[in-house]
């Protein structure tokens, strides 16, 4: 039987930091929109701030539809799943927002990613926790974590911050979501931090 829980602590924090990937879900207001789903990896780009929000670099590589569906409206979901050990399925139902590298939030940030490869950070999606609620996760089978994709971090680590802007600008679905609604802000600023 799932849990509903108040707060993101204890076993629930664990839980989600011991976890290789996650799925995030969003989707425009428009009924005929596109509903978006992504899984997420990459080892330190994801986490808990506090109790109830946490974080989570996004990158480039494919189009922008979760930055273009919080900016709408910022309804996101998150979710792990246990592939291993114990049974269980987590959600954090929640409300998103991002922050581009011209915010002034964004060195703040992104310091909780110094451990992290960077490459080809173009925001950190920013979730507050409004739903934590577990299930069973009878159903999801075991599969065995081997190790890190790293085609992503090496690909996008051989650009300069300028070549990748302009990969940005070029690349479809990116200024724009599939449904036209404003994504990521065009021409991409500058990292002025130490890029993680």
């Amino acid at each position: 039987m799932g849990q509903t829980y108040a707060r993101i602590e204890g076993r629930i924090r664990a839980f989600i930091e011991e976890q290789p990937v996650f799925f995030t879900a969003t989707a425009p207001l428009a009924a005929d929109g596109h509903v978006n789903l992504s899984p997420k990896g990459r080892k330190g780009t994801l986490v808990v701030v506090d109790e109830l929000t946490l974080a989570y670099l996004d990158f480039g590589g494919s189009g922008a539809e979760t930055i273009a569906h919080v900016r709408e409206n910022g309804r996101i979901t998150l979710m792990w799943c246990a592939f291993g050990g114990p049974p269980k399925v987590l959600r954090v139902h929640g409300q998103g927002e991002a922050v581009f590298r011209d915010d002034p939030r964004w060195e703040e940030y992104v310091r909780y990613f110094a451990g992290a490869d960077g490459a080809a950070a173009r925001a950190v999606i920013v979730v507050r926790a409004g739903r934590i609620s577990d299930a069973c996760g009878f159903a999801v089978p075991f599969m065995d974590y081997r190790e890190e994709r790293t085609q992503h971090a090496e690909h996008f680590g051989r650009k300069t911050d300028e070549e990748f802007a302009a990969y940005c600008e070029r690349k479809p679905h990116v200024g724009s979501s599939l449904d036209g609604l404003p994504a990521l802000p065009l021409p991409l600023p500058a990292r002025t931090d130490r890029p993680v």
